[in-house]
Parts: C-alpha cells; sequence; structure tokens
C-alpha cells in the first residue's frame, strides 16, 4: 500500500524539511510505501524539491486562497493514488507590524491565508478521508498561536484562530478514525521572518536574530514527523523561553479526552436538530 502525504508550502521551510524527512524515511510506521504531493505557489521551486526526493513525488501548484485553483488541486490529488492520507497545512505568512500602525488589508490578507485557506482545504479533503475511516490532518500553527506575541497582532489572531479550529475538529472527528494534529514552532531558521508583512503590506525584507539562530527546519522536521508517528495531538517545536511559554499554554491531553468523551456519548446528536 501507499501513504500520501501531501505538503502545502512545500517548496522551502519546514515544508521543505518535512518533505525531505518523510521522503528520507520513505515508509510509515505501519510499513506503508511513501508518496509526496508538493504544493506552493512556486512550480519550478517545487520541482526542484521533488528532484531531491527519493520516492514518488507530485507536484501540484496552486495560490491557497484562491479556492478554485485548490478545489481543482483537490481533484487531482484525490485522483493521484486513490486519496489523501495525511494533509500538512504548512502554507503561511508571518507580520512584524504595531497593530497601531497596520492597515485592515494586512489583517485580512493574513487571515486568507494563514486562517481561511487551510479551513477551505481542509474541509474539501475532509469527505473523503471521512469516507475512508483513515486520514491525519495537520495544522502548521506556532507558539504565536499560543501566546500573544508583539509585532504580530494579526498573525497571532490567525494562528490562535487555527488551534481553535483544529481542536473543535479534532474532537467531532474523534469517532471517526481521523487524526488532527497542531504544531506549534518557535523560532526556526527559515525565511518567515524575511517574507514578513510590513504595516503596509509590504515584504519586511530581513530577518530576526531569534529567527535566524532558531531550530535547524530539519531538526524541526524530524521532531514533528516523530510526533505524528507518536499520535501527539500538539506538537510544540521550540527552545528555551518559547518552549516554555508553549508548554505553559499546553492544553491537556485530558481536556482532548474529555471533549472526546463528550462527542462518544452522542453530544453531537443531542445538539444537532432532527434530520441535520
Amino acid at each position: 500500500m501507499t501513504n500520501t502525504i501531501w505538503i502545502t508550502g512545500a517548496s522551502s521551510g519546514i515544508g521543505r524539511a518535512l518533505a525531505m524527512e518523510y521522503a528520507g524515511r520513505g515508509k510509515t510506521v505501519d510499513g506503508e510505501a511513501i508518496a509526496l504531493i508538493l504544493s506552493g505557489r512556486d512550480e519550478d521551486r517545487l520541482a526542484a524539491v521533488a528532484e531531491e526526493i527519493p520516492c514518488e513525488t507530485m507536484v501540484l501548484p496552486f495560490e491557497v486562497t484562491d479556492e478554485a485553483a485548490m478545489r481543482g488541486a483537490v481533484r487531482k490529488a484525490e485522483g493521484w493514488r486513490d486519496g489523501v492520507d495525511m494533509l500538512v497545512n504548512n502554507a503561511g505568512i508571518s507580520q512584524r507590524s504595531r497593530a497601531m500602525n497596520t492597515q485592515m488589508d494586512v489583517y485580512r490578507r493574513i487571515m486568507d491565508i494563514d486562517l481561511l485557506a487551510p479551513i477551505a482545504l481542509t474541509q474539501e479533503v475532509l469527505g473523503g478521508m471521512v469516507s475512508r475511516g483513515t486520514g491525519k490532518l495537520v495544522f502548521m500553527a506556532s507558539i504565536a498561536g499560543k501566546v500573544g506575541v508583539p509585532l504580530r497582532t494579526a498573525y497571532c489572531a490567525a494562528k490562535h484562530g487555527l488551534v481553535g479550529y483544529a481542536d473543535a475538529l479534532r474532537t467531532e472527528l474523534s469517532v471517526t478514525g481521523i487524526d488532527v494534529h497542531v504544531v506549534a514552532p518557535g523560532s526556526v531558521a527559515t525565511d518567515i521572518s524575511r517574507n514578513a508583512l510590513g504595516p503596509d503590506g509590504g515584504r519586511r525584507g530581513v530577518s530576526d536574530k531569534a529567527i535566524d539562530e532558531g531550530i535547524p527546519p530539519t531538526e524541526a522536521a524530524r521532531i514533528i514527523a516523530d510526533a505524528i508517528a507518536l499520535n501527539q495531538r500538539e506538537i510544540i517545536v521550540a527552545r528555551g523561553m518559547e518552549e516554555a511559554m508553549g508548554e505553559l499554554r499546553r492544553t491537556p491531553d485530558q481536556l482532548f479526552d474529555q471533549m472526546a468523551n463528550m462527542v462518544a456519548k452522542g453530544y453531537m446528536e443531542k445538539m444537532e436538530p432532527h434530520g441535520s
């Protein structure tokens, strides 16, 4: 059997590193061969990543905020290897600007990319996973999705929202055989700060010392893949103060279990109108 993993934002950073990590593993913990779907906006960069990967790979470029293009990509992904077994919602963009100086268009753009786009893609993929009774949904949040961080009001709002969606979705899916994972990285040595939006929506163009000295993407990818294999629901990838903040705001497994138990006892059926 083949386990198909779809990674968005796969041309660089954590997405690229995850593609390399899974390709290097070759097989899942269950012994299934791994095939990868690589998505992003730049087809050439995705193709360059695919050339480095020693496993079966499909390059599937699209803009995450273009819902028509996204739905077309889902059809191609679902038809490639009999469905998507794991979706990694990794594509995103950050921010570096004070709230009082930040234009509303910046808030809208970051919400579209970091919150609404992964929700839209997940909603399209979800039906296939439910019908097969198996699958994994991975959401790349952030320590900034657990803690309010200055100069990132839009980013924090989007990532907090993504964590909320993922946690509620996990509860609803707890009786379906589908696992939901939230990843909360701290500083990882990528171009996230350099590509962040400034107060007027322009590209920042410079990095941060904390990011430049952060966890190497290859190490972050290994931590994430190991934690997913162990079925950890919330995965913190950080060091030092950032790790301490993430652990302080970590959602206890007992709470996840309590919510799942509510669903197992028929909470949703009791709350929904008859026939819905």
